[in-house]
């Protein structure tokens, strides 16, 4: 069962209490509540709470000193104000005095549950990073970043060297070589580990919601926009952003690239406040900048800001051994998860896997293999487990260079496939009588696609 959040309530106006009470305990949090200070301080000496909802102006012990106060004990604990009398002043007080936020009244029960959800999160990311920070030290690089080609051992060597500085990286190369990979094993190799890797997808978001996503924006700084929101370079402030398929990015989005690189100092939309991140940058894509750039579409000056140290992925067809080390991974992966006894590829499946070009490199690589072992039912994987459409494929790239028998074979099992082992709809579409089919069956070997 999920564990609940936890929250103390301080007001010493009964209404407001039991308001803030009913939204919260509606929205699936545990309450206490305490009507001074002083009960508070009783209150939190012997429970841990994830959040405390504090009013400012109370009889007897304000909620300010009661604020430092609870600072004293616990310098990471969760405080939200809530004030009728809010000023400037008062506000950079209340944060400076270690708040996360205030509120005021009357309350917006929205905005206070977007606050104090958020807040929330943001108190279990950093738990969650101090647990990290513990295990971190062991990790090396993504554990399917894998291969013993020499190009991938001149990766590893690049990986290491540009690891240990803050220089700026460009990856490049097809779609599905793993550019998200080598990316994480840069930021995990640096000394920006034990801080956020934020990665953003460039090329699946328009250009105003881009620059939203990269530098926040304020409420109220277009329609929808009802809360504060912070972009990805502030969330990357001590770590590294990933920036995806760079080359899709609009002229306008580039020139606030540009700036925010060169300065690592930006304003949220619709808002006029300067915020500075420390942040390094990698970016990727599976295009050539260089003709973009040639061709007007891409801001030179941008592409030598991105372009100073640059890694070039290998497509997976010319890796040679690779690709079997990388199937026999996603096999023991695959197999775990589904919880099944696949040992191995059979001696065809071997000989497809090390043929067949790849064109949707890693990524198809990993996806073929699962669904082949989705639909074993053997000990081995065989070539008739993998994807059909991959299988057509194959057989349409090798038709001129195999003999007729070979062909037959192919085509065969192709057609046998596609109809499940459908024997009768089979052999009507080979044009053959069901003996004769069960014959080819015999003699060819060929196997039902479990």
């Amino acid at each position: 069962m999920e564990k609940k959040n936890k929250l103390l309530i301080v007001d010493d106006e009964e209404i407001v209490r039991q308001s803030l009470q009913a939204w919260f305990l509606e929205d699936g949090y545990d309450i206490d509540l305490a009507d001074s200070a002083e009960s508070a301080l009783k209150l939190y000496e012997k429970n841990k709470y994830d959040l405390i909802l504090l009013d400012i102006k109370m009889p007897g012990m304000s909620g300010m000193d009661l604020l430092l106060k609870l600072k004293e004990i616990d310098p990471e604990a969760i405080i939200i104000l809530i004030t009728a009398y809010a000023s400037v002043s008062s506000a950079v007080k209340a944060l400076k005095s270690g708040a996360y936020d205030y509120i005021t009244k009357p309350i917006d029960p929205d905005e206070l549950s977007h606050l104090v959800k958020n807040a929330i999160n943001q108190k279990n990311l950093k738990e969650e990073n101090i647990q990290l920070k513990k295990s971190i030290d062991e990790i090396i690089k993504p554990d399917n970043l894998i291969g013993e080609s020499p190009q991938m051992k001149e990766i590893y060597s690049l990986i290491q060297t540009v690891s240990q500085t803050d220089t700026t990286v460009l990856i490049l190369g097809e779609s599905g070589t793993g550019k998200e990979l080598v990316a994480k094993a840069i930021h995990l190799n640096s000394k920006r580990k034990y801080f956020p890797l934020v990665t953003v997808n460039c090329g699946a978001l328009p250009e105003s919601i881009l620059e939203s996503e990269l530098f926040g924006h304020e409420k109220g700084a277009f329609t929808g926009a009802h809360y504060k929101r912070k972009g990805k370079f502030e969330m990357a402030n001590g770590g590294t952003i990933f920036l995806d398929e760079i080359g899709t990015i609009s002229h306008k989005v580039q020139v606030e690239l540009l700036r925010v690189i060169e300065t690592k100092e930006f304003m949220r939309v619709g808002g006029s406040e300067t915020i500075k991140s420390d942040f390094r940058v990698i970016a990727a894509t599976n295009g050539n900048l260089q003709n973009l750039v040639n061709s007007g579409q891409f801001r030179e000056d941008l592409y030598y800001r991105l372009n100073v140290f640059t890694i070039q992925l290998p497509p997976l067809r010319e890796r040679g051994d690779d690709i079997l080390l990388l199937a026999d991974y996603f096999l023991k992966k695959y197999s775990n998860a589904m919880n099944k006894k696949i040992s191995s590829f059979d001696n065809d499946a071997i000989k497809f896997i090390k043929e067949y070009h790849w064109p949707g490199n890693v990524r198809e690589l990993e996806n073929a293999i699962e669904r082949a072992v989705v639909v074993c039912l053997k000990d081995k994987i065989g070539v008739e487990h993998l994807p059909i459409r991959i299988f057509n494929q194959k057989n349409d790239e090798q038709i001129k260079e195999k003999s007729l028998e070979a062909v037959e074979k192919l085509h065969i099992q192709r057609i046998l496939n596609e109809n499940n082992w459908n024997i009768s709809k089979s052999a009507e579409e080979l044009q053959i009588d069901r003996v004769t089919l069960y014959n080819k069956i015999k003699k060819y070997g060929l196997r039902k696609d479990g």
